[in-house]
């Protein structure tokens, strides 16, 4: 069964209750700029994944993508942990990735946990899409959808996916967040104008 949300989003806020856990997503679609473990290892570090002991090694992949259609988004949760997802585009550096959002925690037995973060509703540059995969149960079929690529050319884009967990502890590297990202050159469809309102690639 495939579950899809398409760009569903709900607004500013979402607060999800569950007993502490860890949890860890793998990047099936698009394919990954890091080899992953099984469980999607190393995740914790933004704004691609990683940790501060494990950099990662880099798969050498970049996918091709054409401008001004829809790409297709499968990510497999692999530990269970409620929350959401959002996806983000830089154009020339990663630096242009928007910082994990504030998350709103509460006081528990060990630390501050997570109840909720904020949602672009609707999403702004370089957001693609944000609250996507609302769930608070587990699922063993992988979250899929279709995002909107803008149409501009792009030699080598950074297409980041972040997931965001509720009722979890601060992660060493990651807060409230694990990261993935998948390289991506992006041509603009010809037949179709421009989407101005991204940075020009340099």
């Amino acid at each position: 069964m495939r579950i899809s949300r398409g760009l569903w989003v709900i607004p500013a806020a979402v607060a999800i209750l569950a007993p502490f856990a860890s949890a860890h997503f793998h990047l099936l679609e698009p394919q990954s700029w890091l080899v992953e473990a099984n469980n999607g290892d190393p995740q914790k570090l933004g704004p691609c994944g990683g940790t501060t002991a494990n950099a990662g090694m880099p798969s050498g992949i970049v996918n091709q993508v054409r401008g001004g259609q829809k790409l297709h988004i499968k990510l497999q949760e692999t530990v269970f942990h409620p929350g959401h997802y959002r996806i983000a585009l830089a154009v020339n550096s990663r630096d242009e990735l928007p910082a994990d959002p504030q998350a709103v925690t509460r006081d528990g037995d060990k630390g501050p946990q997570s109840v909720s973060a904020p949602i672009q509703n609707p999403p702004k540059i370089p957001v693609l899409a944000d609250g996507l995969f609302v769930h608070t149960t587990r699922s063993t079929d992988p979250f899929e959808t279709d995002v909107q690529i803008p149409n501009i050319n792009c030699p080598k884009c950074t297409l980041q996916i972040v997931e965001f967990m509720a009722e979890h502890g601060v992660n060493k590297d990651g807060g409230f967040f694990y990261h993935h990202c998948a390289e991506m050159q992006i041509t603009a469809d010809a037949s179709k104008p421009m989407d101005r309102g991204w940075p020009a690639a340099k």
